[in-house]
């Protein structure tokens, strides 16, 4: 087994920890390891529960967008064989999360049974600030547990949310103050001792069915997505994906939400996203200019052209208390 994921026993627990850096971000090369590892233990009678943490300084924190566009965004095992294999686990899985769990590592978390974080931990699904929707589950497990209106708010605004209001929608079967190793063991043996059937996310009703009965104030968040949308297509079709979660069987919504997916990623919108994603994030790498470089003092500016745009940037400049000399 690769020193990306690693396997040790606790008794009768299994603890996989997930060691890709710098943000265990869901590459080919984590998948692969990953999904070998569980499917030797769910065989192995010796094993009665397992626990998925990461090393480092965070959770999952996502899929790996540098794959998007490439062989291996769609390599078996991609994603959602990887949720589908969890959640059909026949013996009982905690996600342990600390720092973020976002993305494909909120998806991967959502097809354990069950979910423990750290005070600290945040959870979200940002798909839609990249132009997208979660497209391995995310739409059609996360209205299960927290319910569809929530849900719908929180992949549409792509914001996350902490482990105290995680843990009070449901999303976070427990949070915990000491070590996370330690009590996500001590969780994973409560639940063995409790004897309960081991229920799938994809099998809870109760949630949906409550929206079935009153659907007024969910379709009325579903028309204000689409009027605030202003022609950008993620948003309403992950409101459309949650929607399905709530009106097909589970198997027809997941699929209705990877085709979503794969329309959103081979799109222009989300292209330009992704490319405004990396280029904000190369612009504060400059070669050569290390953090002990100090920033020059701006004292004086010219703006060449006094049409619109340099009216513009002369005003800005003056707003920010930068004399300014407009040239024409």
């Amino acid at each position: 087994m690769s020193n990306i994921v690693t396997t040790r026993r606790e008794g009768d627990i299994a603890v996989i920890t997930l060691d890709n850096p710098p943000v265990n971000a869901l590459s080919f090369r984590l998948r692969e390891p990953l999904y070998a590892a569980l499917e030797t233990l769910g065989a192995d009678d010796g094993v009665k529960a397992i626990v998925i943490a990461c090393a480092g300084r965070t959770f999952v924190a996502g899929a790996d967008i540098t794959e998007f566009g490439t062989e291996n965004a769609l390599k078996r095992p991609n994603l959602p064989n990887l949720c589908s294999l969890l959640e059909d686990m026949p013996k009982p899985v905690v996600a342990a999360i600390h720092g973020t769990a976002f993305g494909g590592g909120l998806e991967l978390a959502l097809a354990c049974h069950f979910r423990v974080a750290v005070p600290s931990a945040k959870l979200g699904l940002p798909e839609v600030k990249l132009g997208l929707l979660p497209g391995s589950g995310g739409t059609a497990r996360l209205p299960r547990i927290v319910g569809a209106e929530k849900a719908l708010k929180m992949i549409v605004s792509g914001n996350p949310i902490g482990a105290a209001e995680a843990a009070k929608s449901g999303l976070v079967d427990a949070v915990v103050d000491g070590d996370l190793g330690e009590d996500a063991v001590a969780f994973a043996k409560a639940k063995l001792a409790e004897h309960a059937p081991l229920v799938r996310v994809r099998d809870r009703d109760e949630k949906l069915a409550a929206t079935r009965a009153n659907t007024e104030g969910f379709e009325g968040l579903i028309g204000e997505v689409t009027r605030k949308a202003r022609g950008l297509e993620a948003p309403v079709m992950a409101a459309a994906a949650v929607r399905n979660a709530v009106e097909m069987d589970f198997d027809a919504a997941l699929k209705a939400e990877r085709d979503a997916f794969i329309h959103l990623v081979q799109g222009d919108q989300s292209r330009a996203q992704r490319h405004l994603f990396f280029a904000e994030r190369e612009a504060a790498k400059v070669a050569g200019v290390g953090k002990d470089v100090q920033p020059r003092a701006l004292k004086r500016a010219g703006v060449i052209g006094a049409g619109t745009m340099g009216g513009g940037i002369a005003m800005s400049l003056a707003n920010g208390g930068v004399p300014v000399t407009i040239l024409e």
